[in-house]
C-alpha cells in the first residue's frame, strides 16, 4: 500500500500548448496557460501570482516555461505533461481518459444544427418550441435568444465544436426540475446507434433582459454512460472510499462514486476539497473539477478572469496543501484546452500539465516527461492502492518515491 489519501484537482481547460495533433482540431498554436501568462505581464503589467504552483513547478510542465513565473531549480512536485489520445476534444473525453478509459470512438457533431427528427422528439416530449438551434456561444444564446424565451417558453437549444446538445432555459420560465426532465429525455435520444453524443447540458439562467441574463450554478450535465469501467468503480469495488467534487459525478454518470459535492463556483468546489481533506476517517480517491476556467473564462474569451482564478485557486490550494500529511498524493492536471487569447470560442487541443507532490517526497521532484496518455494518472492511482485494472496506462508511482 502506498499513500492512504489520493486528491486529484483538474483545473479545466488549463492545457499547456503543443498537442501534437493540434492541427487536426483547428488548434494550431493554442496555449492556455502560457499565453494567459504572457497576457498579464503585457495587459496587468504583473506576472500571475500563483505561489504554490510556483513552487510545485507549474512553469515546468510548460516547454517552453512560462512568463513571468519562475521554473525552480527544485521543485517540490514531480511534473510533466499528458496528452489526450481521445478522440473527442470535450470534458468527458478527458475525465474518461484519466480514469483508464479512452474514448477512442466517433460522436457525432452538428456544426449546421441538430436534424429535425431530433428536435421533433424534443418538442413532442416537452410541449415547447424551439429557438436557436446553432453552434453558439453560451452566453451570447442567452443574450440574443433570451427575451424571446422569456416571450414564448420556447427552449433555447445550440451546440458548439463540442459534441454537446445544450439546452438554455430561464428558471422562472421553465422549472429546474422541468429542464432536466427534458434533457435527461434528451440524453435517452443520443446514446446511439443513429446519433451518439457526449454531453447533454442544462443551462439556467436568470434575468431581466438580455443586459442582465446570467448563466446559475444549477447547470447539470448529462453524460454518456461510460462504456466500461473506470479508475473510480475499480477503487469502489476494492472497498475504498470514492468521492466526487464538482462535475466529476456526471461525468462518470455517477458511478462507482460513494459522495458526491455539487460546486457553486470554482471557489466553492474548493471549500469542498478543504472539508474532505480536514476529515482523516477515509482512504482511497477524492476526484475533483474546478469548471469555471473552462465555462466562465475559456469559452467567453476572458483571460484577465482566467488569471485571476488561477490566483484564487492557487491560494486555496496552499490551505489544502497545509491539510496534508506524508500519506496523502495531490494530483493536478486539466483535461484539454481552452485557450482565452484564442480565435473563436471552442475547447482548444492541448497537450495538459501533470503536477505530482506529497509532504513524504524530497525536492526537487522528479521530471515525468510527456506521457502519452492521461491514463497514465489512472494508472499510477490504481498502482498506489494495489488494485488491478484494465491495463491501460503506465504509472509513474515509482518515480514519486
Amino acid at each position: 500500500m502506498g499513500f492512504n489519501r489520493v486528491l486529484t484537482i483538474v483545473i479545466d481547460s488549463i492545457g499547456v500548448g503543443g498537442a501534437p495533433d493540434a492541427e487536426r482540431y483547428g488548434s494550431e498554436g493554442a496555449d492556455t496557460l502560457g499565453h494567459t501568462a504572457s497576457w498579464f505581464v503585457r495587459e496587468m503589467a504583473r506576472p500571475l501570482a500563483l505561489p504554490h504552483l510556483e513552487r510545485l513547478g507549474i512553469a515546468l510542465t510548460h516547454p517552453g516555461g512560462l512568463e513571468g513565473i519562475d521554473a525552480p531549480a527544485k521543485p517540490l512536485a514531480a511534473h510533466g505533461r499528458m496528452q489526450i489520445t481521445s478522440f473527442g476534444n470535450d470534458s468527458l473525453d478527458g475525465h474518461w481518459e484519466m480514469m483508464c478509459l479512452p474514448a477512442r470512438f466517433h460522436v457525432d457533431y452538428f456544426p449546421e444544427g441538430f436534424p429535425d427528427e431530433l428536435l421533433d422528439k424534443i418538442r413532442a416530449f416537452s410541449g415547447r418550441g424551439i429557438l436557436c438551434n446553432r453552434p453558439y456561444s453560451g452566453t451570447e444564446v442567452i443574450r440574443d435568444y433570451g427575451e424571446e424565451q422569456l416571450r414564448t417558453g420556447d427552449l433555447i437549444v445550440y451546440t458548439s465544436g463540442d459534441s454537446v446538445l445544450q439546452i438554455a432555459a430561464h428558471e422562472e420560465v421553465i422549472p429546474l426540475e422541468e429542464l432536466y426532465r427534458i434533457c435527461e429525455y434528451a440524453r435517452t435520444l443520443i446514446n446511439g446507434p443513429e446519433i451518439t453524443m457526449g454531453r447533454v447540458i442544462a443551462r439556467p439562467y436568470v434575468g431581466e433582459d438580455a443586459q442582465s441574463f446570467k448563466r446559475t450554478a444549477n447547470r447539470h450535465d448529462y453524460g454518456l454512460e461510460p462504456y466500461g469501467p473506470t479508475v473510480v468503480d475499480f477503487l469502489h469495488e476494492a472497498g475504498l472510499r470514492t468521492i466526487a467534487v464538482g462535475k466529476t459525478y456526471d461525468l462518470l454518470c455517477g458511478n462507482g462514486f460513494d459522495e458526491a459535492f455539487h460546486n457553486e463556483s470554482n471557489h466553492n468546489g474548493m471549500e469542498h476539497v478543504i472539508e474532505v481533506m480536514r476529515r482523516r476517517d477515509w482512504q482511497g480517491l477524492c476526484f475533483t473539477n474546478l469548471v469555471d476556467f473552462d465555462a466562465v473564462y475559456g469559452h467567453r474569451r476572458d483571460p484577465e478572469g482566467d488569471g485571476l482564478a488561477l490566483e484564487d485557486f492557487d491560494a486555496q490550494l496552499g490551505e489544502v496543501m497545509g491539510l496534508m500529511d506524508e500519506g496523502d498524493l495531490l494530483l493536478i492536471t486539466a483535461d484539454h484546452g481552452n485557450d482565452p487569447t484564442y480565435r473563436g470560442t471552442d475547447h482548444t487541443r492541448e497537450l495538459v500539465p501533470l503536477l505530482a507532490w506529497s509532504p513524504v517526497m524530497k525536492a526537487p521532484g522528479a521530471e515525468l516527461g510527456l506521457r502519452t496518455t492521461a491514463s497514465d494518472l489512472g494508472a499510477t492511482i490504481l498502482d498506489n492502492f494495489g488494485v488491478a485494472g484494465n491495463g491501460e496506462g503506465r504509472s509513474f508511482l515509482a518515480d514519486l518515491r
